[in-house]
């Protein structure tokens, strides 16, 4: 209670102007300083460490996914997996250019993807292709100071009770010397390093592959791409398991069937005929490892047979897009050709659009997961759902026209 009404003061100072809300800024963000302090302290933060790295250290409040009293939320709303088209992000220019640069990178770095997958079970194409899309293999440098950032978010993001925990953490890298300050960058959420990894993954998954005795994820492409590995074979990841096949949907195909929980063996999809494309002929060990039907544009565009592994990668970024991009450059990479049938969707509505889709679906009893402005699989079979209860042609895409319809019905 008392931290609301401290960020409520400062909300009615920032809008009251500059010098007060600077004023009360400064004093709030001084007493949240305070109160981390024992914490820090306790996850073994020398004292001279924290007055060190926190002495001038101010809020960002340019960042998204901040949640500020008195001034609008500013949410991630441009975040390229949940705003472009199919076509857009999985862009063939694009994947074909990173794919070229991850051929090439596979020699460089061949002895220390052998490793990695002996030690993880993980490909080597698929962490090359997780850097590919990170950092663009180190050339898409981060620019804003991760310690900021993350105190930032821990003050006044809309995930405070998380971020304090990776502040935190982030003053521990610091004081164990792991990367410089200067050299401690981040996106906009916090996530650092070659591969981008918050600083609770960083203790969690880090991984010391090059033999100095220390994780480098900053520097160290052997330590950043096991590290990676590592990230994956702790969620779960299954060895010689493909993370997707495309398959071609028969022309009747119920799009409402593409949520995560309807899983059946690949064979049994094959059988149903969902047929690999470009001739791919099955092992037995594909045809009866589970999988859930995907089709990210609903009825339009490429359909896929998703497993474990698919899942996997997308606790390293919760987006189909950011999935079927890592994965398909990795098969990519690997010299698999690109994707058999073409996108379809020419418009899609950004995230504030499908927070209100969500409400819609949510309020006639069509959807009961997150209300998260992310079109993925439950959203787009509960649109298909809705279309299919009111006789409107079924595509399980939230459209404008679904947008509208949903507006309408009481």
């Amino acid at each position: 209670m008392k931290t609301f009404i401290r960020l409520l003061a400062l909300g009615v100072a920032l809008a009251a102007g500059p010098s007060g809300a600077a004023r009360a800024a400064d004093a709030a963000f001084e007493r949240f300083l305070a109160e981390i302090r024992p914490e820090a302290e306790a996850a073994g933060v020398s004292r001279a460490t924290f007055d060190r790295e926190t002495r001038g250290l101010e809020p960002d409040y340019k960042l998204p996914d901040l949640a500020l009293p008195g001034r609008p939320a500013t949410g991630a709303s441009k975040q390229p997996e949940f705003v472009s088209l199919p076509a857009d992000y999985v862009k063939e220019t694009t994947i074909a250019g990173l794919a070229s640069t991850g051929r090439r990178l596979a020699t460089t770095h061949a002895d220390a993807l052998a490793r990695l997958e002996e030690r993880f079970g993980v490909p080597g194409d698929v962490v090359l292709a997780i850097w590919g899309r990170e950092t663009s293999y180190g050339r898409a440098a981060d620019r804003l100071d991760a310690l900021r950032v993350v105190a930032t978010q821990a003050f006044v993001g809309r995930r405070k009770d998380q971020f304090r925990n990776e502040f935190i953490l982030a003053l521990k890298i610091l004081d164990e010397g792991a990367v410089k300050r200067s050299e401690f960058r981040s996106s906009w959420a916090g996530a650092t390093g070659l591969t981008q990894f918050l600083p609770s993954e960083y203790y969690g998954h880090g991984a010391d592959l090059d033999g100095d005795g220390r994780v480098d994820i900053w520097h160290s492409v052997p330590d950043a791409l096991a590290s990676a590995a590592k990230q994956l074979a702790d969620k779960g990841w299954q060895p010689g398991t493909p993370w997707a096949i495309e398959v071609r949907a028969p022309a009747a195909t119920d799009c409402t069937l593409g949520v995560p929980d309807n899983r059946r063996p690949i064979g049994d999809w094959v059988d149903a005929g969902f047929v690999p494309t470009r001739g791919r002929v099955l092992t037995a060990a594909e045809r009866v490892e589970p999988a859930s039907l995907l089709q990210p544009e609903g009825a339009r565009g490429p359909a896929f047979l998703t497993t474990k592994n698919y899942f996997v990668i997308k606790e390293y970024n919760f987006s189909d897009l950011y999935v079927l991009f890592v994965g398909h450059l990795a098969d990519r990479i690997g010299g698999a050709e690109r994707f058999a049938t073409p996108w379809g969707a020419t418009t899609r509505l950004e995230t504030t659009g499908v927070e209100t889709v969500q409400r819609h679906l949510a309020r006639l009893g069509f959807y009961r997961d997150k209300i998260d402005g992310k079109a993925g699989m439950l959203t787009r079979s509960a649109v298909g759902a809705y279309q299919k209860a009111t006789g409107a042609p079924v595509d399980c895409w939230p459209s404008e026209s679904v947008a509208r319809s949903l507006a309408a019905t009481p």
